[in-house]
């Protein structure tokens, strides 16, 4: 016997660092304990303090019987093994008197005998290993140490077991929170990517035709400012509601920020189909909403990019939805969605738009709107951002946003770069301007342009001939691009960036955080100034996630001895965690939005 009980030790302690199911381990333990020892049947109850006993495991079902017996009358062996830690031997059942209420029922049950060995790990007490017999008579000492030894590695398999259960559930929990929006539940732009990805790889696979839908909830700043961020709140998740019920049950709906959501619309049959979905979202969020005891009328501006072309990227269809909402959004009445049919890079409208900016700038039809910045510390304002947009003599105005995405990779990229230089520069040293801050230092023009622009050939002598035709100082001058510029042509993008600082000019990055570019990857670039996107500091003061990752961008811009600006503020709130953080300035509606130019200067 002493040699089965060896293999049956080793055995079952074997199997204590495994991922085996505790409920396959225990069955084969009670399984194996009655081969080995002189007993009949054996079960495994947990017991834990305020709840009811579990019978985890039982040889047979006699041994179940009495497990149950035992917890249903409130006595017996297992339950005072369990609440005093030491194990409890009952050799004969009609000589014993502790449990006098179990003994009648067990003998008319037919049990003679019981062993109970408590299942305990330092001062953890789980419950019980009970050994049951149908004839009288004592287990030897060496027995029942082996038995005892066997119910401490049990105890310590479960342990082990809850702890592992415990962390993957943990795991489970982060991953989660990682990948949906806190607020709504619906997947965050991380997860909606990846679904993006992978449906295109499948219609790269099989073919077909997908569309992405961005939709943007129309006056939102005006709720939040009437009646609060609560019922603003409310309002995001009752859209997110009425949205979700409108889609299909395999298409993909997620916040990405703020009032901005995505929608996956993997299979439709043509352009039509997706222009349809579009259509009964726009239907459903225009009826009023009631939320915090008030009703609110909206509406949502979308956007529909639609392709069966299979090298397109997830990036592109996002950004091609979010140019056709822009599109939307800039309609005064009627169907506020817009669509766009993509076979290639560009659309067929942005095909347009390149073709008719060809000349618009000896037209007279661009024009600048400045977004000021401000020291996060004081409030002192610190410069202004430049933004090129286009008074079309039809469209009306083409903002920034859209008008970038259409010429980048055009012809006419190179053309509008060199105006915003040229005009920029000219309203800076104006006759009628006083570039210069409360504190007395020069205030700072910011220069935004794209990734095709920054990396043309040619780009770094275009800004320098800007600075010196106006004679306007470089280290009043910021050239700002996106992180699509560092991640596209990496070594060309560091030879175009020491050469605009060695001009004495400085680097800004936009939108950091909107993208797949690495906080550790700054480190290999000239950059003097990092600018955190908007979407990030929406729910900043309600995200933890978002908190965390502001908050370590700026404390690695810092480390790096670059200065930090967040984009997009709106609320005094944002701003004072912002000073807690020490970032460094700020832009966005808190600061009265754009201006036709710079604060005090002349157009």
């Amino acid at each position: 016997m002493e040699g089965s009980l060896a293999d049956l030790l080793s055995e079952f302690a074997s199997t204590m660092l495994t991922d085996f199911p505790i409920q396959s381990i225990l069955d084969r333990l009670v399984g194996r304990i009655v081969e080995v020892l002189p007993i009949t049947s054996a079960g495994v109850t947990l017991i834990a303090e305020g709840s009811d006993p579990r019978y985890v495991s039982a040889s047979d079902a006699s041994a179940l019987r009495f497990e149950k017996l035992q917890t249903s009358l409130g006595e017996g062996p297992c339950l005072s093994a369990w609440q005093t830690g030491v194990a409890v031997s009952v050799p004969d059942l009609t000589r014993d008197g502790r449990f006098p209420v179990f003994a009648r029922a067990g003998l008319k049950a037919g049990l003679v005998a019981v062993f109970t060995f408590p299942l305990r790990s330092g001062d953890a007490r789980l419950g019980a290993l009970d050994l049951y017999r149908s004839t009288p008579g004592p287990l030897e000492p060496p027995t029942m140490r082996a038995a005892q030894t066997l119910a401490d590695v049990a105890a310590a398999y479960l342990l082990n077991a809850q702890a592992r259960a415990d962390l993957q559930q943990a795991s489970d929990r982060s991953l989660h929170n990682a990948m949906h929006d806190p607020l709504t539940g619906l997947p965050n732009r991380a997860l909606f990517t990846s679904r993006l990805e992978h449906a295109i790889e499948r219609r790269r696979r099989s073919g077909g035709t997908m569309a992405v839908c961005f939709l943007d909830l129309d006056r939102f700043k005006d709720v939040n400012d009437t009646y609060g961020h609560a019922v603003g709140d409310e309002l995001l998740v009752a859209f997110a509601g009425r949205v979700g019920r409108e889609l299909r049950s395999g298409d993909t709906l997620a916040r990405m920020a703020g009032d901005e959501f995505l929608v996956l619309l993997e299979e439709v049959k043509d352009s039509s189909e997706a222009q349809a979905i579009a259509d009964r979202i726009s239907t459903a969020v225009s009826a009023p909403f009631q939320v915090g005891g008030v009703d609110v009328l909206t509406s949502a501006s979308i956007g529909i990019a639609c392709s069966d072309h299979p090298e397109l990227t997830a990036a592109q269809l996002i950004r091609e939805s979010d140019t056709a909402m822009y599109a939307a959004k800039r309609r005064q009445g009627g169907r506020r969605t817009s669509a766009a049919r993509l076979g290639g890079v560009l659309d067929s409208n942005q095909g347009d738009l390149v073709d008719e900016l060809e000349g618009a700038a000896a037209r007279g039809e661009l024009c600048l709107e400045y977004l000021p910045m401000a020291a996060v510390a004081d409030g002192h304002p610190y410069g202004c951002e430049a933004l090129t947009a286009w008074s079309h003599p039809a469209r009306g105005l083409i903002p920034s946003a859209v008008l970038m995405n259409a010429v980048d990779g055009s012809r006419v990229a190179s053309e509008v770069a060199a105006w915003t230089l040229d005009r920029a520069c000219a309203d800076w040293c104006s006759p009628t301007a006083d570039p210069v801050s409360q504190s007395g230092s020069p205030m700072i023009l910011a220069l935004r342009f794209s990734a095709y622009q920054v990396l043309a050939p040619g780009f770094a002598g275009s800004v320098h001939r800007a600075l010196d035709a106006r004679q306007l100082g470089p280290e009043m001058m910021v050239i700002e691009l996106p992180e699509a510029a560092l991640i596209q042509d990496e070594d060309r993008a560091r030879v175009v960036l020491w050469e605009i600082q060695a001009l004495g000019v400085q680097v800004g990055l936009q939108g950091f955080g909107s993208g797949n570019f690495s906080l550790n990857y700054l480190k290999r670039f000239p950059i003097d100034l990092v600018k955190v996107d908007r979407s990030l500091m929406v729910d900043v003061t309600r995200d933890r996630t978002a908190a965390a990752v502001v908050s370590a961008v700026v404390a690695l811009a810092h480390s790096l001895g670059m200065r930090a600006l967040a984009e997009g503020l709106e609320s005094r709130t944002q701003l004072e965690w912002l000073k807690e953080e020490g970032c460094d300035l700020f832009q966005g509606p808190l600061l009265a939005g754009t201006a036709p130019a710079p604060p005090g200067w002349a157009a």
